[in-house]
């Protein structure tokens, strides 16, 4: 049915027309009738027809649009406009809509600016770009896999091509209008996808290949910083990225690239080394100031006396910054002259100001080697005084080695007690046989080295020496004495005569026979007599016979022969 109301409603055609429609037709409907009425208004007003229109009221939300009907299309300025264009909307503008539907069950003529624009965008796309295009938009919002951003029409920008290096959070892009390439059109789907990372790398190679036509080494430019690693950070010149490693940054110490840089971070940069090839740029930051190192020499004298900070503890010693870029090395040896030191830390800690004395300076490795006990009196420039050799002093014995004991004299001043000057007369293999730790003993002062800090100290020397007077005098050749088997070796057996005092008793003095093994012969502990062969002040040796003491005491050992004198093998004490 012709709905002849609706006709007189709408406004279409003039009521001359209506009435021959409504005469004619009576109520029947004849859709190709009411076609060329509609079209006798110069628009197509089927649904989904493109339409102009001009904003005749604003109330509201509400923006009334006049499209050619007699009733106007109603708009809804929060949802088809964008938030920053809605404050510009004003009665009188023009604008283009979708009519998706002529009446509705209201009565209403419903309307889209927002699908017209997107449909309008859509063609003007298709007819003006191809895949390939670059093209503008404004980042909307996130979504799963990628942005979306409208270029006219909303396109889909996938996360893995936003940047050259994937952002760690694609979202900071919203709301910015970006560059980018068309890289697939779904005429199908109605689907575009674009690329900011393939325009980006397009400009980086021409960008690339200028930067390499005109960099040179000494040159400072211009960069942004791109990427931190605990190694450096690399700076965007333009184009090809350059590498400013950690130790280009500073003179002084730091912790970490991120102490002197922050990504995004426009710096100027000093181009150190270029390799065309490999297309590597090597970029320092330090160097736009001259090195401190430079006049070191001539400021810190060596002798001198200075402060600093510390600013780093090793175990081999502490790290002492005098200014910003110049730091010294207090080693664990010159932090005392005296204490013990196990570790740095219980000198010095991180932080605290300390007063060093400069000991070297090597400008070439940057170098400065400091001293905390120089700023103290050396306590062993006057030891030498304190205790000149004959001084006897009571001690602590601190440590045993192989070679002897230390002694300690005074708080951490140490005498070394050697192993040679334990005893006169004992051959002692280790102090631990005479000494334990502790132990408090007398000893004499022997000898101070200042220039090694070393004194040498002994026990035996407490005591004459026996082998100047008394040994030679109660030990002669040709005596027989009575003595304990103390050692067995496989060369003889050492025979103590008194305490402290030994005799070797060589294996073929044991008996006339050849002796294999001596302790055929005689056992540790047993008591023998034997006969004094010899007495060897210089090599302070005795040298003993158990086979001539078994012949007889009296006379030169040498007169007598073993077919006069047969051998008789000793077992615990002399036989016959």
């Amino acid at each position: 049915m012709v709905n002849i109301a609706l006709l007189r409603e709408l406004g279409l055609g003039d009521e001359q027309s209506v009435q021959a429609i409504e005469t004619e037709y009576k109520d029947q409907y004849d859709p190709a009738a009411i076609g060329a009425l509609l079209d006798s208004t110069g628009q197509s007003f089927a649904n989904g027809a493109i339409l102009k229109g001009k904003v005749v009221n604003i109330h509201g939300d509400d923006v009334v649009v006049e499209i050619g009907l007699k009733s106007e299309g109603v708009l809804s300025l929060s949802r088809e406009w964008d938030p920053e264009d809605q404050a510009d909307v004003e009665v009188g503008d023009e604008l283009t809509v979708l009519l998706e539907q002529v009446e509705s069950d209201n009565g209403l003529v419903v309307i889209s600016k927002r699908k017209a624009d997107r449909i309008t965008g859509w063609n003007r796309i298709i007819e003006s770009k191809k895949e390939g295009d670059p093209v503008s938009g404004k980042v909307t919002r996130k979504i799963k896999g990628g942005l979306l951003v409208d270029i006219g029409v909303p396109v889909f920008l996938p996360a893995s091509q936003v940047d050259i290096r994937r952002p760690a959070d694609i979202g900071e892009y919203i709301g910015r209008t970006i560059d980018a390439e068309i890289l697939k059109i779904d005429l199908e789907r109605r689907n575009i996808v674009i690329s900011r990372r393939k325009l980006l790398e397009k400009l980086r190679g021409e960008a690339k290949q200028k930067l390499f036509s005109e960099i040179i080494i000494g040159q400072t430019r211009k960069g942004t910083v791109k990427n931190i690693a605990d190694f450096g950070a690399f700076v965007d010149l333009g184009g090809v990225d350059g590498l400013l490693h950690i130790t280009d940054m500073s003179w002084g110490r730091i912790n970490h690239p991120s102490d002197m840089v922050k990504l995004d971070q426009e710096i100027e940069v000093v181009v150190l080394n270029v390799d065309k090839e490999k297309e590597k740029i090597a970029l320092g930051l330090k160097q736009k100031q001259a090195s401190p190192w430079e006049h070191a020499e001539e400021k810190y004298p060596i002798s001198t006396r200075v402060k600093g900070t510390v600013t780093n503890i090793m175990s081999y010693g502490a790290f002492v910054k005098l200014e910003e870029g110049v730091e010294g090395l207090v080693h664990i040896s010159e932090m005392s002259w005296t204490k013990r030191i196990n570790h740095p830390s219980e000198m010095v800690s991180v932080g605290e100001e300390i007063e060093v004395v400069v000991l070297d300076v090597n400008k070439a490795k940057q170098e400065i080697s400091l001293g905390m006990k120089q700023t103290e009196a050396n306590p062993w420039t006057l030891l030498a005084e304190k205790y000149p050799p004959g001084t006897v002093i009571t001690g602590k014995v601190r440590n045993l080695t192989n070679y002897g004991a230390f002694v300690e004299i005074e708080e951490g001043i140490d005498g070394l007690l050697h192993v040679s000057d334990l005893s006169w007369t004992k051959k002692v293999a280790h102090p631990s046989e005479l000494l334990k730790k502790a132990d408090e003993i007398q000893c004499v002062v022997l000898s101070v080295d200042q220039e090694k800090n070393r004194v040498a100290l002994g026990l035996k020397q407490m005591t004459e020496d026996p082998w100047l007077h008394a040994i030679p005098t109660n030990y002669q050749p040709g005596m027989i004495v009575k003595g304990k088997v103390t050692k067995i070796t496989n060369f003889g057996v050492f025979v103590e005569l008194e305490p402290g005092l030994e005799g070797l008793l060589h294996v073929s003095e044991l008996s006339d026979d050849k002796v294999e093994n001596p302790t055929d012969v005689v056992k540790i502990g047993d008591e023998v007599e034997v006969k004094i062969l010899r007495v060897d002040i210089d090599d302070r040796k005795i040298g003993l016979s158990l086979k001539r003491a078994q012949w007889g005491a009296g006379g030169d050992t040498t007169e007598s022969t073993d077919e006069d004198r047969p051998a008789k093998k000793y077992k615990g004490g002399l036989e016959g």
